[in-house]
């Protein structure tokens, strides 16, 4: 099973290289990393260069912003399998692959997700926040759940069949997708409950006050393209990011 890793990055010479390195240490034996760069005048082009390899295929050039790098991204893999491996998160462990290829060659669904924990922006092994996403059940959208959208790996027949992001939306074009994937194509999905992926803090979506009411908008209208609840199922979805700062599993820290 061949899986596919996308990276769309802009700009992120201080963190790139432990992402690159974070996908060429895991396990599984066929790999391939799809990186996108949007242009980077920072040197990230400089790291990519210096840690070249013939599973990573580097394309740079002009684009619409991360969504629109993912896209391209996917449109260049080749895998069985496609997930995301943004340019400032980690594998938790070698193993991630391994345990998603496991599952997917085991059971008859068409994706994996997993935990997921939020970590210090200058200290990858400090857990800010603990993402313990539990099993899948279509009852759960209308509260707002969503599985973490870094430890999603997806068959490829899911992007041909339904579609990849959205770049109407600028911030939540993750959680459209995974709504039209979900209620729309009825995807069966795993989950592995383990954290595979370490986040770092400061993400797009959440860097200031203006841009965090902008993407509840776009939250909002995608809760209510897919016909899925109202405004309560938007403050369900935020107030429930409350407990992953309490939550934190002891292991983790």
């Amino acid at each position: 099973m061949k899986i596919s890793v996308v990276t769309s990055v802009f700009n992120r010479a201080d963190t790139i290289g432990e992402a690159v390195r974070s996908v060429r240490h895991q396990t599984h034996g066929d790999i391939e990393h799809i990186i996108q760069d949007g242009g980077s005048s920072d040197g990230t082009l400089g790291v990519l260069e210096e840690l070249a390899s013939s599973d990573m295929l580097v394309e740079s050039g002009r684009d619409g912003g991360i969504y629109d790098g993912i896209n391209r991204g996917i449109a260049r893999t080749t895998g069985d399998v496609i997930g995301l491996m943004h340019s400032d998160d980690l594998f938790a462990s070698p193993d991630v692959l391994s345990r998603v290829a496991e599952i997917l060659a085991r059971h008859d669904v068409d994706g994996v997700y997993g935990d997921l924990v939020y970590v210090a922006a200058d200290d990858p092994a400090r857990v800010i926040r603990y993402w313990k996403s539990g099993a899948y059940h279509p009852d759960r959208l209308r509260r707002g759940w969503m599985p973490p959208h870094p430890t999603l790996y997806l068959k490829r027949d899911v992007f041909d069949r339904w579609g990849g992001y959205d770049l109407e939306f600028h911030i939540a074009a993750d959680y459209e997708a995974m709504l039209r994937w979900l209620v729309k194509g009825q995807i069966r999905l795993a989950y592995l409950p383990e954290v595979m992926v370490r986040m770092r803090m400061g993400g797009e979506s959440n860097r200031s006050i203006r841009r965090i009411i902008r993407k509840s908008r776009e939250d909002y209208r995608a809760i209510r393209r897919h016909e899925i609840g109202n405004i309560g199922t938007l403050l369900s979805k935020n107030f429930s990011k409350l407990g992953q700062f309490i939550k934190k599993d002891q292991d983790q820290t």
